[in-house]
């Protein structure tokens, strides 16, 4: 399988927050080639572009908020096309905002003008999925409408939560196969499924807030430890035309981060991947 590997750094914060370049030379070693960031760190464009070079790792994709583009757009694309970016990534949004018909208007509108600003330098948005977006409204997902309303937006399918919802991943990514260049694998073990939040979401500032695991059972694996699919999923990212496949493990329970983020990378090499 033909895929370009890479870690969603937000997987090893805890060390990227202590030192960053002692992680991102780990991350290196362990055999990912790519990185996408959620957060930077202090760091300017120029700072990651050395350091990534420095350790022969490229930057695909950004998990970037969406009012990121609000103050100065051409600084924004700036700092980002710096250090080599072409996929900025929604990681989160509001559910209120995605339901509710007249806010979505809203909402649409302003995801459709940052898509816009980002095709004119090269770049795309993508959109990076929960599980609550695969609620119905009106007779279809809520993640639906975000993908066909949006011109130019792409579903970076998240294939944890794709699951934790209750559907087959594999089904998704036939569903959206050609629009799935940056495909997110994440493992897990779960009792019940489609029981609610249980992941932690990103602040405004970076940081980690809210989630509670302990109702369903739900816990975070390394890829090959959890109860994903994941030569299937791989399969189907082939039909796909997926070119990347993101590593993402939200929180390490039993285990150090980066040996975390090493067993995934092993368990894809024994894959072919």
């Amino acid at each position: 399988m033909n895929f370009k590997t890479g870690l969603q750094l937000y997987s090893v914060r805890d060390e990227m927050a202590k030192d960053m370049e002692k992680t991102l030379a780990a991350v290196a070693d362990m055999g990912y080639e790519y990185v996408e960031f959620a957060g930077y760190y202090g760091r300017s464009s120029e700072q990651l572009s050395e350091l990534l070079r420095k350790y022969s790792l490229k930057c695909i994709s950004v998990h970037q908020s969406i009012d990121f583009y609000d103050r100065d757009p051409e600084s924004a694309i700036a700092f980002l096309k710096g250090f080599g970016v072409r996929y900025s990534v929604i990681p989160w949004y509001d559910g209120n905002k995605l339901a509710d018909d007249d806010a979505w208007k809203a909402t649409a509108a302003d995801f459709a003008r940052v898509s816009a600003l980002l095709e004119a330098h090269d770049m795309k948005l993508m959109y990076h999925n929960h599980d609550f977006e695969f609620k119905k409204k009106n007779g279809a997902y809520i993640h639906d409408r975000i993908i066909s309303d949006v011109p130019g937006i792409l579903p970076q399918l998240d294939t944890c939560w794709v699951h934790y919802a209750g559907i087959d991943p594999v089904v998704m990514l036939e569903k959206y196969s050609g629009r799935v260049p940056v495909v997110h694998l994440k493992d897990f073990v779960c009792r019940n499924l489609a029981a609610g939040p249980v992941y932690a979401l990103i602040d405004s500032e970076g940081n980690a807030k809210g989630g509670s695991l302990e109702d369903t059972g739900f816990d975070y694996r390394p890829l090959g430890q959890g109860i994903q699919d994941i030569p299937a999923i791989l399969r189907a990212c082939e039909r796909a035309g997926t070119e990347y496949i993101i590593v993402e493990q939200d929180e390490s329970s039993d285990m150090p981060t980066l040996d975390a983020a090493r067993i995934s990378r092993e368990y894809l090499r024994s894959l072919g991947v």
